[in-house]
């Protein structure tokens, strides 16, 4: 008994092991982009509210981008909404400034709260106008030297602009503003959702994946192993 115990606590710690070391922005086709860690899918085209032909050039205030979001449908969904950036405490929003990400008005928010930042910073690899240690970058943006402007596809993502997004997170005190995260520099901030200066592009996710995913072909064989072994120990107690 003690020894099929240690066995299935070494197959769970594989397979879980196996689980995160293949964590990744995976390319499901026709257009969507499924985030193994966020279990989110994204549109894989960053600007499709113009490749779509819905806005002239994907620039909306957030009322329109999330009007844009909501009436989507793609791939046979349409519970698509705007990324989302939520408070990196998991709790409340912290807007004192910061470098390191350790609060919500900051440069390099990794955290899995902020959809737009983890994108930015942990599946695509991009850096903030400021490290960490609030020394200047010169390699900041979505070109890698500084540039700032225009469009580029990333890995995976496709015509992601050298702009602000807005996120789905209006500012509970202020119910005027909403969070946004500008490619351009990496520091998500807030803004207001309707003046002459609040359009931004928008990009769309919806939670879950929209394929099956078939466990690695490692974490079968190595059940195949498991099953033998236990079978062999049953064996061994009936002879």
């Amino acid at each position: 008994m003690n020894c099929k115990r240690t066995l299935l606590a070494v197959a769970m710690a594989a397979t879980i092991n196996l689980t995160d070391a293949q964590a990744a922005l995976l390319d499901r086709g026709g257009g969507m982009l499924y985030d193994t860690v966020l279990n989110v899918t994204w549109l894989q085209d960053a600007n499709y509210a113009k490749t779509s032909g819905y806005d002239a050039d994907g620039k909306m205030n957030w009322y329109e981008a999330m009007a844009w979001a909501e009436q989507l449908e793609f791939g046979g969904f349409g519970d698509w909404r705007l990324a989302s950036i939520k408070p990196v405490n998991g709790i409340a929003y912290n807007e004192n400034y910061s470098a390191d990400g350790s609060t919500d008005y900051s440069w390099n928010v990794t955290s899995p709260n902020s959809e737009l930042g983890y994108m930015y910073f942990v599946n695509l690899g991009l850096t903030a106008y400021q490290f960490p240690d609030g020394s200047d970058n010169p390699n900041f943006g979505i070109f890698r030297d500084g540039r700032t402007g225009g469009q580029t596809d990333v890995g995976l993502v496709k015509n992601l602009q050298s702009d602000n997004y807005w996120s789905g997170n209006e500012v509970p005190s202020r119910t005027d503003e909403a969070w946004f995260f500008p490619t351009t520099i990496g520091m998500q901030q807030t803004w207001y959702k309707n003046n002459l200066a609040s359009s931004m592009y928008a990009w769309a996710v919806r939670d879950g994946d929209v394929a099956a995913v078939p466990l690695p072909a490692a974490v079968w064989l190595f059940g195949a192993g498991l099953a033998g072994l236990l079978g062999s120990g049953r064996r061994r107690l009936t002879d």
